[in-house]
C-alpha cells in the first residue's frame, strides 16, 4: 500500500485494472466513485451515470466542484473531453439495452453464487435501490467492491445473502481490502491476496466456500 493510500483507495485502484480500453463503465456510489481516479494512463473509457451524463471524468479537486454537476449519487464529478448529456430515460435505456460493458458496485453482501445485496439493511434508513437493480442484471460484467467484513466482524462474502437481494447471480468479480475473488460455475475462486494478508486469513474471514488454486497472486 502506498504512503497515504487508504484501503478504499487500494480497492478502487485494483478495480480500475478491470477496465479495458474502449469500455463504457458505470460506477456506483462509495468506493466505486474512486475508480475513475485510478484509470491507467492511455486507457480510453467512457463513464456512464444514470442521471444522464456520458463521459464523467476524475473527482474534482477540493474547492473546484461545480454545484450543478454531479453523478447519480449526488457526488461532484468532472467532465472528460467529448462528454455529453441525456435525460434519465435514455440513460436507463442504455443500461436496459445492454450497452454498459461493466459496472462497479458497492456491496453489503455477496454470496458464493454471485447474488448481490447492496441497497438496504432492514430497519436502517436508505435512499432507495436506485439504478443498481438494473445495472446488476443488464451490465455485461459486474464487479463488487467492499470491505471484507462488516462492522461486527462478520463476513460479507456469504454462502447465502441474509440481506434483501438487489439481483441474483449477477456478480462476476469481488474485490475487498483482503482479496480478489472470481465467481465461476464451479464456485468462488480466490485469485489474488492483498499484502500483508494471507490465504489463511482470507479463509478465516470468509463464510463462503473458497476454491484455492495452486497459484494465488500477491498484490503488494
Amino acid at each position: 500500500m502506498g504512503v497515504g493510500e487508504t484501503s478504499r483507495d487500494r480497492i478502487a485502484r485494483r478495480a480500475a485494472r478491470e477496465i479495458k480500453d474502449g469500455m463504457v463503465v458505470n460506477l456506483g456510489i462509495g468506493i466505486p466513485t474512486r475508480v475513475a481516479d485510478f484509470i491507467p494512463e492511455g486507457t480510453h473509457v467512457v463513464f456512464h451515470a444514470e442521471n444522464g451524463i456520458l463521459g464523467t471524468g476524475p473527482t474534482p479537486l477540493a474547492g473546484e466542484e461545480d454545484g450543478f454537476l454531479c453523478n447519480a449519487g449526488g457526488y461532484p464529478v468532472t467532465l472528460a473531453t467529448g462528454a455529453s448529456y441525456c435525460d434519465s430515460a435514455i440513460a436507463f435505456a442504455m443500461i436496459r439495452r445492454g450497452a454498459i460493458d461493466m459496472t462497479v458496485l458497492g456491496a453489503l453482501e455477496v454470496s458464493e453464487q454471485g447474488d448481490l445485496a447492496n441497497w438496504i439493511v432492514p430497519g436502517k434508513r436508505t435512499a432507495g435501490i436506485g439504478g443498481a437493480m438494473e445495472l446488476a442484471q443488464k451490465a455485461k460484467r459486474v464487479v463488487a467492491v467492499m470491505n471484507h467484513v462488516n462492522r461486527d466482524g462478520k463476513s460479507k462474502i456469504r454462502k447465502r445473502c441474509e440481506l434483501p437481494l438487489t439481483a441474483p447471480r449477477c456478480v462476476d468479480f469481488i474485490i475487498t481490502e483482503m482479496a480478489v475473488m472470481e465467481v465461476t460455475p464451479e464456485g468462488l475462486v480466490l485469485r489474488e491476496i492483498m499484502s500483508p494478508h494471507t490465504v489463511e486469513e482470507v479463509i478465516q474471514c470468509t463464510e463462503a466456500e473458497l476454491i484455492i488454486p495452486q497459484h494465488v497472486d500477491i498484490i503488494t
